[in-house]
């Protein structure tokens, strides 16, 4: 008998007595609409399931994957986690050199990549030992459905424990190294059940879809959520504001970045009657201004429910979502969910007092158990009685409601993408011309925070912006490129010599005008 630590084994146990009810409707860019039942999402992901089994993997082999988001990357997904490996999303705006470090580091047995792009990533998995190279469009097309065709719609979940391996999900430290955070089956599903009560999950939910799956928001928090409550879900393979508003009459659970809540706003179709059937609006991934917080409440009448996390551990807090857990409080993150602690410390390791600002460390059954062979990185950002260590800094109010005021070194949140100036830097540091360079995260109205370099060029060089981020973008995913460009002299330092990025933000500030 397969063993109920596997998370697709909970996950299936949730789905729905009538099999061929529609489970996810996944809206074309055109609009069309093209329907998959419970049935299609277990037999499917049994076929992919026995086409990785036939190929005699290890078991908990890496299964790294490329791919523009569909309903078949998901299948992919539960397939993987049926199987017994362990799935490694990768952003599909990475590049070669990118790609490249992943392959060699994770040493994944398999990898699915866009049929464009079979031949670069190929030639990278082959020369690293990887034992196959599938193709997966967004259109259905590719070698991996064509494969797995030919295989079984019936498949006995591998047997796994709570702390088997499930997923790796990259996440760049200050380094710029990128680190595997490595989570098991008992991590992701009790995060998952977990928010399925905070959240009050209820019969006939309907969540709108229209995240990336190659992070933790969109592929474990937005698609457990709905798979646990066995709710359908209505499926966009790229966020379009008007197309979202128009569906939300079929729907009562929709959750998002802070950007797409601007873009959103920004649409005059966004009204109290176009919202009026929904029943739950979610934001993280990256600060919201009490702005748009604000804004939200007054065109729709609903309260956004904002909460953090990271992919370490999924999710940490939230603001209550029923009315007598209290009020959501924006600028906010809420509390500790259950069976999650939370505390924030003094730099001298003290509990910080009511609004004081502190380090924020965590523990919990949701938390990651560490890096990807990175076991000195792993010790250091663990205390010694089991606390990991965010990163992020902030504070606890009266109420005990937690904010976030800061994240650690420089880490800048755009869109709800993360971009490690180190990494962005080394890429810049290495063009012709340039002596050094420092990367920092200015308020942008669409984004939220935008990355600005800040370019010192050798003596007697020139360098220009354009040219420069030109360079940039055959290198890094879109994400990263910095949106301006500045040529200076000198970059400020202190009495130590290390560069003030605090005094570059600040002469920045208003670039954008945010």
């Amino acid at each position: 008998m397969p063993s109920d630590d596997n998370l697709f084994t909970a996950l299936r146990a949730a789905f729905p007595a009538d099999l061929d009810a529609t489970a996810i409707e996944a809206i074309a860019a055109d609009g069309q609409s093209r329907h998959y039942s419970w049935r299609d999402l277990e037999q499917a992901s049994a076929r992919i399931a026995n086409l990785l089994d036939s190929l005699q993997l290890p078991p908990r082999s890496r299964i790294a994957v490329q791919v523009e988001k569909s309903v078949e990357a998901l299948l992919l997904y539960l397939a993987t986690l049926r199987a017994g490996h362990v799935f490694l999303p990768l952003n599909t705006a990475y590049q070669s050199a990118e790609i490249e470090y992943f392959i060699a580091n994770a040493e994944p047995a398999v990898v699915v990549c866009a049929p464009a792009n079979f031949g670069w990533v190929s030639k990278i998995a082959f020369k690293a030992g990887t034992h196959a190279v599938f193709t997966l469009g967004e259109d259905t097309s590719g070698s991996l459905l064509e494969r797995a065709a030919h295989h079984s719609d019936a498949h006995a979940p591998a047997a796994s424990t709570a702390d088997d391996l499930a997923a790796i999900l990259y996440t760049s430290g200050t380094t710029g190294r990128s680190k595997g955070a490595m989570l098991s089956h008992g991590n992701l599903l009790s995060n998952a059940q977990v928010l399925k009560d905070y959240w009050g999950w209820r019969p006939g939910d309907v969540l709108i879809h229209a995240l990336p799956i190659f992070h933790v928001h969109g592929l474990f928090v937005a698609i457990h959520g709905a798979l646990l409550n066995g709710s359908k879900m209505i499926w966009f393979a790229k966020f379009d504001p008007a197309a979202v508003i128009a569906r939300m009459r079929d729907a009562t659970v929709f959750m998002g970045v802070p950007t797409l809540y601007v873009r959103m706003l920004a649409d005059a179709r966004l009204t109290r009657e176009a919202t009026q059937h929904m029943r739950l609006f979610i934001s993280g991934s990256a600060p919201m201004l009490p702005e748009t917080h604000q804004a939200w409440q007054q065109r729709t009448g609903h309260t956004i429910l904002e909460r953090y996390g990271m992919s370490e551990t999924i999710m940490l807090t939230s603001n209550p979502c029923a009315a007598e857990a209290g009020e959501r409080r924006p600028g906010t993150v809420g509390f500790a969910l259950p069976g999650v602690q939370v505390r924030v410390l003094t730099d001298a390791g003290q509990a910080a007092a009511v609004d004081e600002i502190g380090n924020i460390q965590v523990r919990g059954p949701n938390v990651f158990s560490g890096y990807w062979r990175m076991p000195e990185k792993t010790a250091e950002e663990f205390t010694a009685d089991g606390w990991f260590k965010t990163g992020d800094v902030g504070r606890f109010d009266a109420l005990g409601y937690l904010s976030i005021v800061g994240r650690s070194k420089d880490l800048i949140i755009s869109g709800g993408y993360n971009v490690y100036p180190a990494e962005v830097e080394s890429f810049i540091n290495e063009m012709a011309g340039v002596a050094e360079s420092a990367l920092v995260g200015v308020p942008h109205p669409d984004f939220g925070e935008v990355g600005v370099a800040v370019v010192v060029p050798k003596s007697g060089a020139e360098v220009q912006p354009q040219a420069l981020l030109d360079a940039l973008k055959g290198q890094l995913a879109n994400f990263k490129i910095p949106k301006r460009c500045f040529v200076v002299p000198e970059l400020p330092r202190n009495t130590m010599g290390k560069v003030q990025k605090n005094l570059l933000r600040a002469q920045y500030q208003e670039l954008f005008g945010a």
